[in-house]
């Protein structure tokens, strides 16, 4: 059985906005604790004292790292963004074959210039995200191997950072924070070394971008 303390600490963990706004003193403990009350009884399977919670926040909060005013290391250029529209992700199964539907895929679209494509290979799973123009190719070239997911009208922003961000702690946390606060949902993320590209809704391609710009102006 999970201690309050240990239970308090989770559902503060699982919450950027909790977690954010007890590290900057910006939440009323005593109401929270309120508010938590029942779900601690619910998952704990018997009374749990608003003081012990309170107890428990402010333990946790005072184990949280401070707030950092530092700028987020983005890259010191012009064209800190990219955007690319009228994208499509496919998730397949991983097989045996799934290699060589690679290799083709990348064959057969190296000569249409400007279109997008990436494949990223899970454990179990292959992701592939394209521009809508390739869409009949990619579903030719992996038309035997099993499809778990389609998501169309997508949208992709891109951010080019500093190469010094490969070694700064919690700088992607800190850009999907403030996508968090504006409650702007990610369908997926791609990274590489100076690179983090973030998949979207069309609907919530704007409000995404002028998050992100905020950040790059900074």
């Amino acid at each position: 059985m999970l201690s309050i303390a240990t239970k308090v600490e989770r559902i503060v963990m699982d919450s950027s906005f909790l977690t954010e706004g007890l590290r900057r003193n910006l939440i009323n403990l005593s109401e929270l604790a309120r508010q938590l009350q029942p779900q601690l009884e619910s998952d704990m399977w018997k009374p749990v004292g608003q003081a012990a919670v309170v107890m428990a926040l402010r333990r946790v909060a005072e184990r949280l790292p401070e707030a950092s005013n530092q700028p987020l290391a983005l890259a010191q250029k012009t064209g800190e963004l990219t955007t690319r529209t009228e994208l499509t992700e496919y998730t397949y199964r991983y097989s045996d074959s799934t290699n060589e539907c690679h290799r083709r895929l990348l064959s057969k679209a190296e000569p249409m210039r400007g279109a997008f494509v990436t494949v990223t290979r899970g454990v179990n799973e292959v992701m592939v995200i394209s521009s809508r123009v390739l869409t009949t190719m990619v579903e030719e070239v992996f038309a035997g191997e099993r499809l778990l997911a389609r998501q169309d009208n997508l949208n992709a922003v891109t951010l080019h950072l500093n190469p010094d961000t490969s070694r700064t702690p919690g700088i992607y946390h800190a850009i999907l924070k403030q996508l968090a606060w504006d409650k702007i949902n990610l369908v997926n993320m791609i990274c590489t070394y100076t690179e983090l590209t973030i998949l979207l809704e069309q609907n919530q391609t704007g409000a995404a971008f002028s998050v992100l710009s905020k950040i790059v102006t900074q």
